[in-house]
């Protein structure tokens, strides 16, 4: 059998990494093959340089970075890791080496440089509350969206059972069984919160998982119940939900790292679980669920009132607004409302509203790309970020198209309005899961309202094109301009009238 080209990139890497045991994870961006070390002082990174087909070394701390081109970063890590016993890490999406791709102006490249630049500067504890939020949610969203679809699946089945359109006895079971799928997700939903909780704020993982856990009462007896010690009523399993869960994790990771502090390496190993277990467990029960299940009920009950009331005009607002949230990352706070009113009404009636921003957003740069169209370079950015903005992904249009436009923002905002307020003009027109937008979400509409959903869909398409059309669109953007020739680093079309 023939040796590949990165087989043998990998080979000799493998010679100068200082051992198997060296390597913690091994993973890849588009042109660089990244390896964790344990000891970074064994690599030898002077015989590294001089393997064939490494075009750079770059260390940061216990990481070291290989250059060697696109398609080969892939296929060497993976190379790497079959060779150190490692498993190979999910890839990067980024390129740190532009020189090394096409000329043509990246959409990608654009992107990251824009969402830097708008991004730089704004850290505030806020934001980092936020980026915590997304890093326990975002493992999750896969899931979400799998046990969704299901539990939509199920529920049309059930509504053809109920309307005489399929047999009780033949269907029943296959609604039993999706259901039984879908609740794999959302009956233990606090639990999986609870550990990637406990993995972002520094706790033990299994902790956070028993201290979720706890909020389900699973072991108190129904018939002498545990009582809410600021209102005398009975506790109920789930109160607090994943607010709660989240703020108990938090907790726990403050009390296990102070025990540990004072407990014996020797006794850690029984002394510490245990006393953060009773501590945290304690204060969840009879403090943190009674005052996040207030929390919780009254954030749910408060939306779902203003959309109630408020109809056409509060769907504007909210899809209007926004694109300003993500375009500051701090949308990502909104996770545990959508999850709290999912597990207290099936649905959040919040999503779908919002995902009308992006679909503003791609009706203006739909009316970009018809006045641009001598604007090479930036209609084939929009060519490349349209697809993803249609299902849902909305960062590649916002920062490499509408945001560096300026008026095409703001018109893309109204486009968003527009469609919310069609959204909210309906009324109870929810998704069963979080994760997708746009086109991405019909699926995910509950109780059949997903007709509804693709006329806001369209509103808001309809509203961005001809706002942007007729006042969003600058003169400086219609200017003619050509693709870089190839060999040269990507340029930003935009960056003359930024």
């Amino acid at each position: 059998m023939n040796t590949t080209k990165e087989q043998l990139i990998a080979k000799e890497i493998y010679k100068h990494m200082g051992g198997k045991d060296n390597t913690t994870d091994i993973y890849n961006c588009m042109t660089r093959v990244r390896i964790d070390f344990v000891d970074p002082s064994v690599v030898d990174e002077v015989e590294l340089k001089k393997v064939e087909g490494v075009m750079g070394v770059v260390q940061d701390g216990n990481n070291l970075q290989v250059v060697v081109g696109p398609g080969t970063a892939s296929k060497v890590a993976t190379e790497l890791a079959s060779m150190s016993g490692s498993v190979k890490g999910a890839a990067v999406d980024e390129n740190l080496d532009p020189e090394l791709t096409s000329g043509r102006a990246s959409t990608e490249q654009i992107t990251k440089k824009n969402k830097e630049k708008y991004k730089k500067g704004n850290d505030n504890a806020f934001k980092r509350i936020t980026r915590s939020i997304a890093s326990i949610f975002v493992p999750l969203i896969p899931a979400f969206v799998g046990a969704g679809i299901i539990g939509g699946i199920a529920s049309i089945f059930q509504n053809m059972i109920t309307a005489g359109q399929l047999d009780a006895a033949t269907w029943g079971h296959a609604v039993d069984i999706l259901n039984i799928i879908k609740n794999g997700l959302f009956g233990y939903l606090n639990i999986y919160v609870g550990i990637n909780a406990a993995k972002v704020f520094g706790a033990t993982q299994g902790l956070g998982g028993v201290i979720a856990g706890i909020i389900y009462l699973s072991g108190m007896n129904p018939e002498n119940p545990l009582m809410n010690i600021f209102t005398g009523e009975p506790l109920l399993a789930g109160q607090g939900g994943i607010i709660g869960v989240i703020f108990a994790v938090f907790i726990l990771s403050y009390v296990e790292k102070a025990v540990r502090k004072v407990i014996p390496d020797a006794l850690d190993i029984i002394f510490t679980p245990t006393i953060a277990l009773l501590v945290v467990g304690l204060l969840t029960i009879f403090v943190i669920m009674p005052v996040a299940g207030v929390i919780s009920s009254s954030l749910v009950g408060s939306i779902n009132w203003v959309l109630d009331i408020g109809g056409a005009f509060s769907g504007f607002i909210l899809g209007a607004f926004f694109l300003p949230l993500v375009m500051f990352g701090l949308h990502q706070v909104l996770t545990p409302i959508h999850i709290e009113m999912i597990s207290s009404t099936g649905q959040t009636n919040l999503l779908p509203i919002l995902a009308m921003a992006g679909a503003g957003q791609v009706g203006a740069a739909i009316a970009v790309w018809m006045k641009a169209r001598e604007n090479k370079q930036l209609t084939n950015m929009i060519k490349g970020a349209l697809p993803v903005g249609i299902l849902g992904i909305g960062e590649p249009l916002i920062y490499a198209v509408t945001l560096p436009l300026g008026r095409t923002f703001i018109t893309a905002c109204i486009g968003g309005g527009i469609g919310g307020a069609v959204i909210g003009f309906f009324g109870s027109v929810g998704a069963t899961a979080i994760g997708p937008s746009g086109v991405a979400l019909i699926p995910l509409i509950a109780n059949n309202m997903w007709l509804q959903y693709v006329i806001g869909l369209i509103a808001a398409y309809i509203g961005g094109f001809v706002v942007t059309y007729f006042f969003g669109v600058p003169k400086s953007a219609m200017e003619p301009t050509e693709l870089q020739g190839s060999g040269s680093q990507a340029q930003d079309p935009l960056a003359d009238f930024n």
